[in-house]
């Protein structure tokens, strides 16, 4: 489920209060829990007022290990609103998903804590990010945040900038940022960008804006650092996609391999030539060639969760087609592992070493969800209902390599897709 937070009053410290959005496939509710009960390093509470459950109180302690560590312990005292025979139903669904959930957050914090100890000779960084509402920017912010860092979204609203807690101002459609704001930030990280899969199809308004979004936003943010120079970040994290190399079949491509044909080759070609100007100056650029990031919450994973849960899901056209995939816990550490090692630079590409045809990544999630994967897409229904879009974003395939990941000593936490999706899916 996707979780945010709607509102909050206060903190944890002085018995404040958050409202959650909870979600799924649309579909979603709203969750108001309070805090109490809070003893410095030791422990705090979160009460249910109003939500699903019909008793929720969540207490999180910290321990002392004994060995120079903490033990983090939840302990969680719940109950339902139903009737006897709902109730029996409900209770087993609702410990499955509750053992799900603290078993994907345990692997989480292990993997998150790892992966800050590597840096932690490093001081903290204070980073902006463009699209931090989105799902790689959302996740890169608690990740860069449980690590000590400030984290500073750009938006593009006066007014939100002026409620949010370090938020910065920028505006790609009318070419403003906050420079004075940027000059008390190390790095920035560029993530925003028109959504390119938007049904039904793509229209000549609809790729000018995918192309616009990209190249305007990068343009005004590599300008705004370059003018800036040592007064400001001296580090640009800049998102591309693995669609620079086109439909490659089964050549595998690393970082040196030329730019393929097609309209989102042409577009992150244009969108890494926009952080030239920062680059020109002396400042550590990162281009990150990233593939589909894995989360059910959204992209594509996201997408196919839907006909896959109901038995409806199978092979696009041939099947034969490359998936450079990226579990998002990888998506995110690789921009920390950007971020914090120098000898990063230039474009690197972002993807599990291991990719998959398409077909195997049907096969596969179908068998992580206990599925048949007997419905393919043929190639026809492609082309005429999706056109353009359908057939780069669906028929094309890349069998990318991340070679500069692993010479920079990147330790990947999921090599493997149904490792990968069995911990995002909690199979």
């Amino acid at each position: 489920m996707r979780v945010g937070v709607r509102a909050r009053t206060g903190t944890i410290r002085d018995g404040g209060e958050l409202v959650l959005e909870v979600g799924r496939n649309g579909v979603s509710f709203a969750w108001r829990l309070r805090h109490r009960d809070y003893e410095e390093g030791r422990t705090f509470t979160d009460e249910q007022v109003k939500g699903p459950f019909r008793r929720w109180v969540h207490v999180h302690r910290f321990e002392d290990d004994g060995a120079d560590g903490t033990r983090i312990v939840d302990e969680i005292d719940w109950d339902v609103t139903a009737g006897r025979a709902v109730r029996g139903l409900a209770v087993p669904v609702v410990e499955r998903e509750l053992s799900r959930v603290f078993a994907f957050r345990k692997r989480r914090l292990s993997d998150d804590l790892r992966g800050h100890a590597v840096w932690m000779h490093r001081p903290p960084l204070s980073v902006a990010i463009s699209g931090a509402g989105g799902l790689i920017g959302s996740a890169l912010s608690d990740l860069l945040t449980t690590g000590g860092h400030r984290v500073r979204p750009l938006v593009r609203s006066r007014e939100a900038a002026s409620r949010i807690p370090g938020a910065l101002y920028w505006s790609p459609a009318h070419g403003e940022i906050d420079l004075d704001g940027l000059r008390g930030v190390d790095a920035v990280v560029h993530l925003a960008g028109e959504p390119i899969v938007r049904l039904p199809r793509w229209t000549p308004a609809k790729k000018r804006s995918i192309l616009e979004s990209r190249v305007r936003g990068t343009e005004l943010i590599s300008g705004a650092l370059a003018g800036l120079r040592d007064a400001g970040p001296t580090i640009l994290v800049s998102s591309s996609g693995v669609g620079y190399y086109g439909d490659r079949g089964d050549e595998v491509l690393d970082e040196e391999t030329d730019s393929g044909r097609g309209f989102l080759a042409e577009v992150t070609g244009k969108w890494e030539s926009a952080t030239r100007r920062a680059s020109s100056v002396g400042l550590r650029v990162v281009i990150q060639r990233q593939g589909p990031a894995l989360c059910p919450a959204g992209g594509m994973l996201g997408r196919l969760m839907t006909p896959f849960s109901v038995g409806m899901g199978g092979r696009v056209g041939s099947g034969k087609q490359y998936v450079s995939w990226i579990d998002l816990d990888d998506a995110t550490g690789a921009i920390l592992h950007a971020l914090m090692d120098d000898r990063v630079e230039g474009a690197i590409n972002v993807c599990a070493p291991e990719p998959v045809t398409n077909a195997e990544f049907a096969d596969v999630l179908g068998r992580v969800l206990g599925r048949p994967t007997l419905v393919p897409l043929p190639v026809p229904v492609v082309r005429a209902g999706l056109g353009e879009m359908g057939r780069e974003v669906l028929l094309f395939g890349q069998r990318v390599h991340p070679a500069r990941l692993l010479e920079a000593g990147y330790r990947f936490r999921f090599e493997r897709l149904e490792d990968s999706l069995r911990h995002q899916l909690g199979r």
